[in-house]
């Protein structure tokens, strides 16, 4: 399995003028490092909660089905909140992409991990890499308010604190602050 990044997302759950309001900053001088920073920081925090903050994009490729849609026709995607399947595609011995029906699957949101149930078994692909592509929608919500508020906290207080700090301290721990912030909404690792 290999995620791939396809649609990044179009906003950030904390703009430039909330950010600025947060820091007492009124000038324009540090619009760009502080924009900069606002997507560090929700970068580093969709990292350590192991969540997607706004909607974004992404595709998953694999070479064979995994062995899970052979013994219960379900796939689960690993990545949350989950919104929607928009494409699975499987290409065929002349490397053409064969588009699964919607119909063939079910694969309902969730504010955890993905999961994708299958009416019948797929088709099998006809190469032996890169067979299989599922695209699929993740996150919170379109908008900076479908963000919990804890996380765009969590952001406004990492930008302030790497701000402050601008890479002097040597620690590479998030500030406490922040982790505490982060920490009700961070997903474990199972496998």
């Amino acid at each position: 399995m290999r995620p791939m990044l396809i649609g990044a997302p179009a906003i950030e759950p904390v703009s430039l003028a909330d950010a600025k309001s947060w820091l007492r900053e009124d000038g324009v001088e540090e619009d760009e490092l502080i924009q900069a920073l606002i997507v560090a920081a929700r970068m580093t925090l969709e990292a350590y909660t192991r969540r997607f903050f706004v909607t974004q994009s992404w595709r998953l490729v694999f070479d064979c089905w995994p062995a899970s849609v052979a013994s219960n026709a379900t796939l689960r995607i690993p990545f949350a909140p989950f919104q929607s399947v928009t494409a699975i595609r499987v290409f065929d011995a002349n490397d053409a992409p064969q588009t699964l029906n919607a119909a063939t699957f079910r694969a309902p949101s969730s504010k955890e991990v993905g999961r994708i149930s299958f009416t019948s078994t797929p088709p099998a692909p006809g190469r032996a890499s890169d067979a299989i592509e599922i695209d699929f929608d993740v996150g919170y919500g379109s908008l900076a308010s479908d963000a919990p508020q804890p996380l765009r906290q969590a952001i406004l207080t990492l930008v302030a604190h790497w701000r402050e700090h601008r890479g002097d301290s040597g620690d590479d721990a998030l500030p406490k602050a922040v982790a505490q912030l982060a920490a009700p909404f961070r997903r474990e690792r199972l496998l």
